[in-house]
């Protein structure tokens, strides 16, 4: 008698729906035009006056937002963190017409989104509500509206979806982690459907105020959508941003089946630890190059088949140097044919929600075979000799893409798109 397990074929991940909204637009076709121009959408925090309270006054916000009460009654919105709003926007542009419900069964119907830190602008309204005025004036929806699970949980309860149901946080490579564990639970067959991505909204006084004295965040330039300059040698730290990208992945086959619109495929994904330090990537760049070698990998791919790598590239003085480094011994020569460019400069850094938006913009951007540039790059860091496509963007056949996302505790993440 043979011992020997019949290997398991595994699914194909189809991505067919998406939605973004960032600074640079409420809708992706607000978005795409704004980025590939190399617009910026950085801005100033105009109730942010106090120099003593708000030493930082500029980050990629979400300017008049305002979510449709159809989505969400106005009611309702008020019990949950602007994260959660911001996720059920870009949720709703990403599940428009898919019909979902009519093609799956409920309990192969789930959620999984990445958030880094959840409703901090709840918390510190209520933390002040706490000490002015006494405990009986904290929301009773405090909780479930801090709480980064809510998003996963509020799409189930507003779609009917029966499925798995959880959130991701491993800081700002959370969304990238969400993803690779949605399409494993497509892969192996477990869920026909998966609503994932990631969503972020932590601009506030004690947010910022803690990056700053991390001495983290960019600062010193006049202009502030000058201040996000990844790659360039006068960067000096990276622009917070917020906002959400939500994905929709589905079981290849059966999407193509139902004529469901395949945008992309997600063909591979890798992750790893730096075990460094815990804000610091490792000095040799260690984990990126496990994560991009583990990703390619799994997507069965060689390097010189990667035509752009969408960088985790926040703007720091010793991260992009590094991620640089590690590209050049994961690439060799053809980290000079590739393309590589940092959307944080358009966008600011959105810290969880970081790999959810780029991985919208990196499926847009093979749609379109366009690459989106990394702006502000005027002065080239010697170090940072890659072709980083300077301030507008470029025509360019793509087939595959790489997305990569770093965060703090030394965990990375890699994504591989191939294009349709």
């Amino acid at each position: 008698m043979s011992h020997e397990s019949t290997p398991q074929v595994l699914n194909r991940v189809a991505i067919t729906g998406m939605g973004g909204i960032c600074g640079l637009g409420s809708t992706l076709n607000e978005i795409w035009p704004n980025l590939i121009s190399g617009k910026s959408g950085i801005s100033h925090i105009e109730e942010f006056t106090d120099d003593k309270l708000f030493p930082i006054k500029f980050a990629g916000i979400v300017k008049n937002f305002t979510l449709n009460p159809d989505i969400l009654s106005e009611k309702e919105q008020r019990k949950y963190g602007r994260f959660l709003l911001l996720a059920l926007q870009a949720a709703d542009e990403a599940m428009s017409n898919l019909n979902l419900m009519q093609s799956y069964e409920p309990d192969r119907i789930g959620s999984i989104i990445g958030t880094g830190m959840g409703g901090f602008d709840l918390l510190e309204s209520n933390y002040k509500q706490f000490f002015e005025k006494g405990a009986r004036r904290i929301n009773p929806f405090l909780i479930p509206g801090i709480i980064p699970n809510m998003t996963p949980g509020l799409f189930s309860i507003l779609h009917g979806f029966h499925g798995i149901n959880y959130s991701v946080s491993s800081a700002c490579a959370s969304s990238g982690h969400a993803l690779s564990a949605a399409a494993n639970e497509i892969r192996l067959g477990t869920h026909d459907a998966i609503i994932s991505g990631g969503t972020e909204s932590v601009v506030t006084g004690i947010t910022l105020g803690g990056f700053n004295q991390m001495k983290a965040l960019g600062k010193g330039f006049d202009d502030v959508t000058k201040i996000s300059r990844p790659f360039d040698k006068d960067r000096c730290g990276f622009v917070m941003g917020e906002g959400a990208g939500i994905l929709v992945l589905e079981n290849y086959e059966k999407a193509k089946k139902r004529g469901a619109p395949i945008l992309a495929e997600l063909v591979g994904y890798g992750s790893s630890s730096d075990a460094h330090h815990i804000a610091a990537p490792h000095p040799e760049g260690k984990g990126a190059m496990t994560a991009m070698l583990n990703a390619m990998r799994n997507a069965d791919l060689r390097p010189e088949q990667i035509d752009y790598i969408n960088a985790h590239g926040t703007s720091t003085p010793l991260g992009d140097k590094i991620e640089v480094q590690a590209v050049k011994k994961v690439f060799g020569d053809h980290a000079y044919k590739l393309a590589m460019t940092s959307t944080k400069s358009s966008i600011g850094h959105l810290l969880g929600a970081a790999g959810g938006i780029e991985s919208v913009l990196c499926i847009k951007a093979m749609m379109e075979n366009t690459i989106p540039p990394t702006i502000n790059l005027t002065n080239p860091d010697p170090e940072c000799d890659l072709n980083f496509v300077p301030n507008v963007g470029i025509k360019k056949e793509l087939n595959y893409v790489l997305n990569n996302t770093f965060g703090f505790g030394g965990t990375n993440s890699t994504l591989i798109f191939k294009a349709q």
